[in-house]
């Protein structure tokens, strides 16, 4: 554990420089006095490390000093190869950068991990994009990634339905999401988001802009999406579901809120275990298309042309395998709210 806490500690002293005992603490999560310890312990075992008196002083490493990667556990070794991405990159156009890199990392490792970049290999692949969809990245994505990293301003020619929209835009960041790329960046005063397939043009300006240390990127992303998903299941429809049916649900939701939405919204169990609620359906028409792999484990009571609709279909079924329905379809029970009261 102390041997981890003092790699830390030279580690975080290369990348900021200077840091005081206090910053250290709360780096490290440690008190003040055991930062004073480990700087004496770095110090015993060779390590330049000084202290600088004084109001703007603190801790610092001497010439330059930099540590190599003998520090490193085997699982972090390994998770470090993980991490490289090397399908990503490579549509960003840095591929060549990525395996420059790896070569760097794995000759800073000491002997006995050398092996991580193959046993990662053996174990894991990721394969991003998603199925039944074309895996080429992106005509301009190269060129996105370019802007994004020298915080550089492009004009984007985008198709928008029919038609064509410019914009001048300060590119924050590329977002991959089942295998489609989206592009974040400023627009005016307001953040925007642009699937990168649907760009015609770019036309990078030489001008650059400054960037929002405080805008967040996963952060953005999560709040985007989930809107997205809410927006787009603005219809409710009224159901009854069978206890497997009910289980069932989590695979047919769009997205997570869905079904706990609908588990939430769900009244007491009749005495065959089924309940009644409501579910977020993005349209009638999307929802008979999922509802139909349901069959029998689900009864749509509201809205009228839905249940009309699957009831038709049900009976369309039984006379294409020439089974006869006992009786016509029931008329709907009485719709009620998930508590109890009226709908």
């Amino acid at each position: 554990m102390r041997a981890s806490r003092l790699i830390s500690l030279v580690l975080l002293l290369q990348s900021r420089e200077t840091m005081t005992a206090a910053e250290l603490s709360r780096e490290l999560e440690v008190s003040e006095r055991t930062v004073y310890r480990d700087v004496l312990a770095l110090s015993a075992a060779g390590v330049p490390v000084y202290a600088d008196r004084g109001r703007a002083g603190g801790y610092r490493l001497l010439g330059g000093y930099r540590t190599r990667l003998t520090g490193l556990t085997r699982d972090e070794a390994e998770a470090l190869f993980l991490a490289g991405l090397p399908g990503p990159a490579g549509d960003m156009g840095l591929a060549d950068a990525v395996a420059s890199a790896e070569l760097k990392v794995l000759a800073a490792l000491p002997p006995s991990l050398r092996d991580a970049p193959a046993r990662t290999g053996q174990r894991f692949h990721l394969d991003v994009p998603g199925w039944f969809r074309e895996s080429t990245p992106p005509r301009w994505l190269t060129e996105l990634a370019r802007a994004v990293w020298r915080d550089g301003v492009v004009e984007l020619r985008y198709r928008r339905g029919e038609r064509e929209v410019t914009r001048r835009v300060e590119p924050y960041g590329l977002v991959l999401k089942s295998g489609t790329w989206y592009l974040v960046g400023r627009v005016g005063d307001a953040m925007r988001t642009y699937r990168v397939d649907r760009v015609v043009a770019v036309v990078p300006d030489p001008e650059t802009f400054v960037r929002d240390d405080g805008f967040d990127l996963g952060g953005y992303w999560r709040e985007q999406a989930e809107a997205f998903l809410r927006g787009m299941l603005g219809e409710r429809i009224t159901v009854r579901v069978s206890p497997t049916g009910l289980r069932r649900l989590r695979f047919l939701a769009d997205a997570p809120f869905a079904y706990e939405e609908a588990v939430a919204a769900a009244g007491a169990p009749d005495g065959q275990g089924w309940v009644v609620t409501r579910l977020p359906v993005e349209s009638v028409e999307v929802a008979y298309a999922q509802l139909l792999g349901f069959g029998p484990e689900v009864e749509v009571l509201d809205p009228p042309q839905l249940r009309a609709r699957l009831a038709g279909a049900a009976a369309r079924a039984a006379a294409l395998y020439g089974v006869a329905p006992d009786h016509p379809p029931a008329s709907p029970h009485p719709v009620t709210g998930p508590g109890g009261g009226s709908g």
